[in-house]
């Protein structure tokens, strides 16, 4: 029986608030803010809001108080994803991934609603290029997880692991797959297989999973 691995990205394997950031000084941009949209992001991110899914939904949430439309938002979040990886919006990879991924008897597959932009130059800047047997993007999740899950064999072991259980993990929890979620924000309403702070800390169950 095949062992299928589904990773998030966001939150996931790129790790670090510096996209969310991006994605925050785009939208104060576009809002002509004095500085204290992104303070008041910043606040929220510390403190991780258990009303927001994760950092973009933060930011959302707090731009649509300052009058921000769907246009204005869709705007910032593609030119802050442009910036994916470089300086201005620096990412890193857990501690422990690369081995684990590159040691895997699974295949692996990269499961993102973001799009394809800069997606291949973040995974090389991660030290993860190459150590995915399938890359997923704009996949509109969790509507598009089903899809994906749809094209698995029908007899597979899956694990879908993210950081936000609503996207990444409640579809397949609700076909009976197993889940793993990583720290970040909380939800209530999560009841995940494993669950962890962060990925080194997550491995030896996901081990005793691959084991059988």
């Amino acid at each position: 029986m095949n062992s299928i691995l589904l990773f998030d990205f966001d939150g996931t394997i790129a790790l670090g608030d510096g996209p969310v950031l991006a994605y925050a000084q785009q939208v104060a941009a576009g809002l002509g803010d004095d500085g204290t949209f992104l303070d008041d992001v910043r606040a929220i991110l510390a403190a991780a809001d258990g009303d927001a899914l994760d950092g973009y939904d933060a930011v959302r949430r707090v731009a649509e108080t300052r009058g921000a439309d769907a246009r204005l938002l869709s705007a910032a979040y593609l030119a802050s994803r442009a910036q994916l990886g470089t300086a201005d919006a620096p990412i890193t990879a857990p501690d422990g991934l690369a081995s684990f991924l590159a040691g895997v008897d699974a295949e692996r597959i990269l499961v993102t609603n973001a799009p394809a932009i800069r997606i291949v130059d973040a995974l090389e800047t991660l030290g993860l290029r190459g150590l995915f047997d399938r890359i997923v993007t704009d996949a509109g999740k969790p509507q598009g997880l089903e899809a994906v899950l749809d094209d698995l064999p029908v007899d597979a072991r899956v694990l879908s692991i993210g950081d936000i259980w609503h996207n990444d993990l409640a579809p397949a929890h609700a076909r009976g797959q197993a889940t793993a979620l990583i720290g970040g924000f909380s939800d209530p309403d999560a009841t995940p297989t494993f669950r962890a702070a962060e990925f080194s800390t997550l491995v030896p169950q996901l081990e005793v999973w691959l084991r059988g």
